[in-house]
């Protein structure tokens, strides 16, 4: 068997050595490894803002997207010395957990290059992991609905949150469907945002019963479009914008203006609102962090 090649690279100043360049993570796309690591170092700029200060959940794809995968939660102990973990105490473990955070291009590259393709954190910091900066609404589709569907139900969600003058920003999953993110940004806490959540997609699903389903359960959710609220717990996590999915193309978390979503609502054009990595990083070019909004923004959740 040949030996793996290896390159060695300098990173912000920091040693790397980077292995299986030419390994093709998506098969379908010919996306090897390298362009993998390319696309996080070009998309850094934007995407670390998100992911700065947050524990976050490796999904690794060591031998592509066609082949098994595994969340890594525990930073691995090879990491480079110079690499931010934190420990927080995992209650199913009965133990502290060291988390990844990853807080400079270095540290970005180097889970890159563990074919961590998926960036999933939490809503909170983890000096504060008690206090979720945000509530996430996580838009998923039971077949035959899809891409379109979520999009209607997103601007349902808008709109219920703005009566409560609540300012909210879409995103595609990069997936299958749309997720909606309402900035706290100001102390709370789990108690707070967790039922709040839940009484946005249980009004919906009373509201829309024909279109939206707030349980879980899979025969509820056939041609529905699922209101999923329990993301918004500390063992939780989502997906970050910016990070690539594990799809059959390399496609992109992508933030979308309220006009695109209500667009691909009308038309059903749903690849106008679907970005793989070389249109990511155009996007950006053009419009910028559309969810910047969302690491400063502060609001106040109406009282349940």
């Amino acid at each position: 068997m040949a030996e793996a090649t290896k390159v060695e690279v300098a990173v912000d100043g920091r040693r790397l050595v980077l292995s299986n360049l030419d390994k093709v993570l998506y098969p379908d796309a010919h996306f090897t490894k390298a362009e993998v690591i390319d696309y996080y170092s070009r998309i850094a700029p934007v995407l670390l803002p998100h992911l700065k200060g947050r524990p976050l959940t490796l999904k690794r794809y060591p031998n592509g997207v066609d082949a098994p995968f595994f969340f890594e939660k525990q930073a691995p102990s090879h990491r480079p010395p110079w690499v931010t973990t934190t420990a927080i105490y995992s209650d199913s473990n009965h133990r502290d957990i060291d988390y990844v955070v990853v807080d400079s291009l270095a540290t970005l590259v180097w889970v890159a290059n563990l074919a961590d393709l998926e960036l999933h954190t939490t809503m909170a910091y983890a000096k504060t992991p008690q206090q979720p900066t945000m509530v996430v609404f996580d838009l998923d589709p039971g077949a035959p609905a899809a891409l379109r569907e979520c999009c209607r139900v997103g601007l349902l969600v808008r709109d219920l949150l703005a009566g409560e003058g609540l300012e909210a920003y879409p995103k595609v999953s990069g997936s299958k469907g749309l997720q909606v993110y309402v900035p706290v940004n100001r102390p709370t806490t789990y108690d707070v945002t967790t039922p709040f959540a839940k009484s946005v997609a249980t009004r919906l699903e009373k509201d829309e019963p024909k279109l939206v389903v707030s349980k879980q359960k899979k025969e509820l959710r056939v041609g529905k479009v699922l209101v999923d609220w329990s993301q918004n717990v500390d063992s939780k996590t989502t997906v970050c914008v910016y990070s690539l999915r594990a799809r059959a193309r390399p496609t992109v978390s992508m933030p979308l203006t309220w006009d695109e979503v209500a667009e691909c609502a009308e038309s059903g054009d749903t690849e106008a609102i679907t970005f793989d990595a070389p249109a990511a990083l155009k996007r950006v070019d053009e419009v910028g962090d559309l969810f910047a909004p969302v690491l400063t923004k502060k609001q106040k959740l109406p009282a349940s």
